[in-house]
């Protein structure tokens, strides 16, 4: 579904997600630059923001692309193979964002409360091990999503209430109400949803409690700032989930559920980068070392 009838409107949307698509790419392509060419950011904190950009990437790769297509042709045709590709791809990239911001907040949580203990804790080993580990979750989550929508027999002449092949969209289209269905929608919700979300609280909790403990002020924005800009990018992921959800729940009109759900797919990996450098000091610099360094 197109997110306007106005052909007037058409030239303004092109222009618009074609510049939010390549400041994306271009933005989260210079944090993992910069994280890859300077030592000094070698660190877990920064190896799994360099993670998070390249999902950001992959994430808004599988949506976008298409939608321009479809904006400049004017046509919002998609194959039956496209569709449950495109769905896959979802499925494990928005799956891959919540759980490596849930990985950075162990990370932050184990950075503060056990600052001793920390290189020991968060070696390379482990790092590699939770991302791993994300990745399978992901694509777990991805099939499962395929096991239920491919029992939809039909797709032919079937008009999706959103820009792209939305997991849940698709699941509204199923004729299937069983029990199963239920169970693994169940399952989902909590593995995905509830768990990370309760980690990411746990580990705030703990870190808001270490931070309280400090007696310095300074030593308390010290310790806060560095978890700053990944508490404002979860709000940002979850916050703008929840909108979408609630948007969808409270209005009618599917045309304004696909407008909210923008906000969640596009925008979103768009200003992750520009959270992280506004407001990261290390990233600033290494930028800039990069800067030179190319210029």
């Amino acid at each position: 579904m197109s997110l306007t009838d106005d052909p007037d409107l058409q030239p303004v949307l092109l222009g618009l997600f074609l510049s939010l698509y390549l400041v994306t790419v271009l933005g989260n392509l210079l944090i993992i630059l910069a994280v890859s060419s300077d030592s000094h950011l070698h660190t877990p904190m920064y190896f799994f923001l360099s993670i998070l950009s390249f999902v950001d990437i992959c994430f808004i790769s599988t949506m976008a692309p298409k939608m321009i297509v479809d904006i400049q042709t004017q046509s919002g045709v998609i194959s039956y193979v496209g569709c449950l590709t495109q769905m896959s791809l979802y499925a494990i990239f928005v799956c891959m964002d919540d759980m490596i911001l849930t990985v950075m907040a162990y990370d932050r949580f184990v950075a503060i409360c056990h600052p001793l203990h920390y290189q020991v804790i968060m070696n390379s080993h482990l790092c590699d091990f939770l991302t791993l580990v994300s990745f399978l979750l992901s694509l777990l989550d991805s099939q499962l999503h395929n096991l239920m929508i491919l029992q939809i027999t039909s797709f032919k002449n079937v008009e999706i209430s959103s820009f792209f092949c939305d997991p849940s969209q698709l699941l509204n289209i199923s004729c299937f109400d069983t029990s199963s269905d239920n169970i693994v929608k169940y399952f989902l919700t909590v593995i995905y949803g509830l768990f990370p979300i309760s980690g990411i609280i746990f580990s705030y909790y703990k870190i808001i409690d270490s931070i309280v403990r400090i007696p310095s002020t300074g030593g308390k924005y010290k310790a806060f700032s560095t978890c700053g800009s990944h508490l404002a990018v979860v709000c940002l992921f979850f916050g703008t989930g929840v909108g979408v959800y609630l948007s969808s729940a409270v209005s009618h009109s599917p045309r304004k559920g696909a407008v909210a759900s923008v906000m969640y797919t596009v925008v979103t990996p768009m200003l992750n980068p520009f959270i992280y450098s506004l407001r990261n000091r290390d990233i600033k610099n290494a930028l800039r070392r990069l800067h030179s360094r190319i210029f």
